[in-house]
């Protein structure tokens, strides 16, 4: 298994951050390739820069990606190679905390490996996922996809799939259920006590800063943190 020096991941509503985006040749970080990163920085509440590229994976982009995202290798035969384009979102990024969509165990894992081998640098932003934001924000939910998110808040979805689309998509639905954290704190008298579903707030690693997560073990259901194997801690149930 290959261990990542990620930041942490965090859960809260920030008024500034920067929310990215990758599209890619397939869903496997050790065998394929970055094809379109996409960020924008927010400030108070509202977008204020966006940083967007085609990348050149060099090799030929499979037809079920272009399938889902609409990217050809006619698209990305001028664009730049991962080395300029993760450089570039380095930049743009500096030591903003950033938001995605399922990039706890996708878009983060890409961009550290490819900030890794095209600049032997590590990606350590911490970050927020708003895939299990929405899972606790909206527990009722079958799915909890970006587009099925954006269509419970009315936010128009055209254009899915493509990563800049994505990330202000995916703004306005952090915003939304950030709107719905800050209220069910307020009703519950203090932060962190209950979610808007109802159900108990993921407790915080001590240790790392990371999320705690129920699992069970040989002796029965313990906490473990969701940064493991980069964080060892645990905590029993009472």
């Amino acid at each position: 298994m290959k261990i990542r020096n990620k930041g942490k991941r965090l859960s809260g509503y920030l008024k500034d951050y920067v929310v990215f985006d990758l599209e890619t040749t397939g869903v496997n970080p050790n065998v394929d390739d970055i094809i379109e990163i996409s960020a924008v920085r927010v400030c108070g509440h509202e977008i204020t820069g966006e940083y967007s590229t085609l990348v050149n994976p060099g090799r030929h982009i499979p037809a079920g990606a272009t399938a889902i995202n609409g990217i050809t290798d006619e698209m990305v035969e001028d664009a730049p190679d991962i080395g300029a384009a993760i450089a570039g979102f380095m930049e743009f990024i500096g030591d903003s905390v950033l938001v995605g969509h399922n990039i706890h165990t996708f878009d983060t894992n890409f961009a550290y490996d490819a900030a890794w081998n095209a600049l032997n640098r590590e990606l350590k932003n911490d970050y927020i996922d708003t895939l299990f934001m929405a899972r606790k924000c909206l527990p009722k939910l079958p799915h909890h996809k970006l587009t099925d998110i954006s269509e419970y808040f009315h936010i128009e979805t055209k254009g899915a799939h493509r990563a800049l689309n994505d990330c202000v998509m995916n703004q306005k639905c952090y915003e939304e259920m950030g709107k719905l954290l800050a209220a069910a704190e307020a009703a519950a008298g203090k932060s962190g006590r209950r979610n808007p579903g109802g159900e108990e707030e993921e407790l915080i690693c001590p240790s790392c800063g990371g999320m705690l997560i129920k699992r069970k073990g040989q002796y029965g259901y313990f906490y473990g943190c969701s940064s493991f194997p980069g964080c060892r801690f645990t905590k029993n149930i009472r």
